[in-house]
């Protein structure tokens, strides 16, 4: 499965069976966990076994069920780190859909078990993915349509409309998709617009668009 087929297969999912990860993998997880860590200079990690985070009432608010693992997307505090936290998060979301697991971006309905992970003072805990066995994929959601986020010089290269089509089917949060695709002689802007966590999602839309657009098509501005 490639990172498009991954993109195309993957919706949240909060309701997971009672079936633990493998050792092996734990072990592709925290490999790949390794490599954005060392990319971005971020501090992302796995917690396993841990189901207090998702018995919470605001868990319960959010219907997960089932949760015992999940990502905790970690970095010191700058302007910049919740578009990386969901720039980085998402490659580790794809990267489960690979490996046949399902996942859900969490920011708000769980307990932060703050003892469970290693955060020096300096650094904040932006958000977390949770990760597994679903009891079901899924389902897609609603999307804006490619006039609805798209601007710019007209007419539309084919690179630029593949990445407003893969940057629709980001994950954002409330499924609110408040950001603008912005396209200037081959190069390309996405802003986020007001909203609750539009900065993790613009993160995570930048990283669809290069999915579709291929980065090798255009600079960011």
């Amino acid at each position: 499965m490639d990172l498009k087929e991954a993109i195309k297969k993957r919706h949240s999912v909060r309701q997971y069976i009672k079936q633990p990860l493998s050792l092996e993998i734990i072990e592709e997880l925290k490999g790949k966990i390794q490599e954005c860590n060392q990319k971005s200079g971020l501090h992302i990690q796995l917690i396993t076994n841990e189901s207090q985070s998702f018995q919470s009432r605001m868990a319960h608010y959010g219907q997960f069920e089932g949760v015992e693992n999940y990502i905790a997307l970690i970095g010191k505090r700058s302007q910049d780190l919740e578009e990386k936290c969901g720039y980085y998060g998402e490659h580790l979301v794809l990267f489960a859909q690979q490996l046949g697991l399902n996942t859900c971006w969490v920011a708000l309905t769980y307990k932060k078990m703050i003892s469970c992970m290693q955060i020096s003072p300096d650094e904040k805990l932006i958000a977390v993915i949770v990760v597994g066995y679903g009891e079901n994929q899924g389902k897609l959601h609603r999307s804006k349509a490619m006039k609805d986020v798209a601007k710019g010089d007209e007419p539309f290269p084919k690179w630029f409309q593949a990445g407003v089509q893969y940057a629709l089917l980001a994950p954002t949060a409330l499924n609110q998709q408040r950001f603008q695709v912005l396209y200037h002689h081959h190069k390309v802007l996405i802003k986020a617009k007001r909203g609750f966590y539009t900065k993790i999602d613009l993160g995570i839309v930048k990283y669809h668009f290069e999915i579709g657009a291929g980065k090798e098509n255009f600079q960011w501005e």
